[in-house]
């Protein structure tokens, strides 16, 4: 997740000399002249090391809205994981909200959201409407905002208020990631037909494990 924000190693020299970027097969090329048949030791001279790409662009911004309603209890690990996954990323400021009928912004709270999360369950009703126009809200550049809503998409409120605030978000150029929840043996529960409708409306909907929450996130905010 962290380089799908902040750039990946590129294929080329670097002058940086670090073992996270150090290039094993073209330093062992550039060396093989010194290799010493008697000890079967390669002796290196010149390591070589990838560089790295960087995005020099404003940062992005990201807020999380986690829904902790009753209806959220088996996926409440998932969604803390998934929540940690995008939390704290270098360059990336982050807003997490929590919410069921209720909205509360737990930014200014936040140390391990994990922790925080795994605390602090709701368990109300669901509206998830509400939710989305206070994230909406919070949005200044929308096309470097990421709206990631963690839900099991069982709108109690106004679901077409819901889909509206999601076009909205995704015609302005905010992009807009549905997580759909999974729960405790990370099957996906989740309302379907919300769900589509969501994607229709131009938000990217996927049921997923953490794990694969990285090619999710690099592949649209690479777009």
């Amino acid at each position: 997740v962290r380089s799908a924000f902040t750039g990946a190693r590129a294929r080329r020299a670097g002058r940086l000399r670090r073992a996270r970027d150090f290039d094993m097969v073209r330093t062992v090329r550039a060396n093989l002249g010194r290799y010493q048949p008697e000890t079967g030791k390669l002796v290196i001279e010149t390591p070589l090391f990838f560089s790295r790409t960087r995005r020099h662009l404003q940062p992005w911004q990201v807020i999380l809205l986690v829904d902790q309603s009753g209806s959220m209890v088996e996926s409440v690990i998932h969604s803390a994981v998934t929540a940690a996954c995008l939390w704290g990323l270098p360059g990336v400021r982050t807003h997490l909200v929590a919410f069921d009928t209720d909205v509360v912004d737990l930014t200014s709270d936040v140390d391990d959201p994990v922790e925080l999360l795994m605390k602090v369950q709701l368990g109300g009703g669901t509206d998830i409407a509400r939710a989305a126009a206070y994230g909406a809200g919070l949005v200044e550049q929308p096309r470097r905002a990421i709206v990631v809503l963690i839900s099991d998409f069982y709108e109690g409120g106004d679901p077409h208020r819901l889909v509206r605030v999601v076009r909205d978000l995704a015609g302005q150029g905010s992009k807009v990631l549905c997580l759909a929840a999974l729960d405790e043996q990370a099957d996906p529960a989740y309302d379907r037909e919300l769900g589509q409708r969501l994607a229709d409306a131009g938000a990217h909907v996927g049921a997923m494990t953490p794990g694969e929450l990285a090619s999710f996130v690099a592949e649209h905010v690479g777009r």
